[in-house]
């Protein structure tokens, strides 16, 4: 939960810049599977979809201002993305521009905190039109 605060603040500082989505995946230690000794829920494997989207609410509990999609019970998001456990992705116009580590070690908010910077310096720098004559 404190990295998904995290993203929250990191969400609502570059608001004026990006759209932000959560997207629920899997749970990666349910409590009827591989159970973590720091697991902050009990949320049992998901049987149907309802069970994830009741798991997903916690998620919006911790960001509720930022969007939230549930994956498919075929998991396809987090196939498509690499996603299991958690990552972090920039995706502009279709195209991957930034694609964090596998969480939970490669999760890093600063490296995706570092390219939104960037990004909003070259949009507020003024471009340089060059015009033959």
């Amino acid at each position: 939960m404190a990295r998904l605060r995290s993203f929250q603040r990191l969400a609502a500082h570059y608001v004026d810049i990006a759209d932000f989505l959560l997207v629920y995946i899997e749970e990666a230690h349910p409590s009827d599977g591989w159970v973590s000794s720091d697991a902050a829920y009990n949320i049992p494997k998901h049987q149907c979809l309802q069970d994830r989207l009741r798991a997903a609410q916690l998620m919006r509990e911790g960001a509720p201002d930022c969007p939230l999609a549930v994956d498919t019970m075929d998991n396809a998001s987090s196939a498509a993305y690499g996603a299991y456990f958690e990552r972090l992705y920039i995706i502009q116009e279709e195209k991957v521009m930034y694609q964090g580590g596998r969480g939970p070690e490669g999760y890093k908010i600063s490296e995706l905190r570092s390219w939104l910077d960037q990004y909003k310096s070259r949009l507020q720098s003024p471009s340089t039109v060059v015009i033959q004559v």
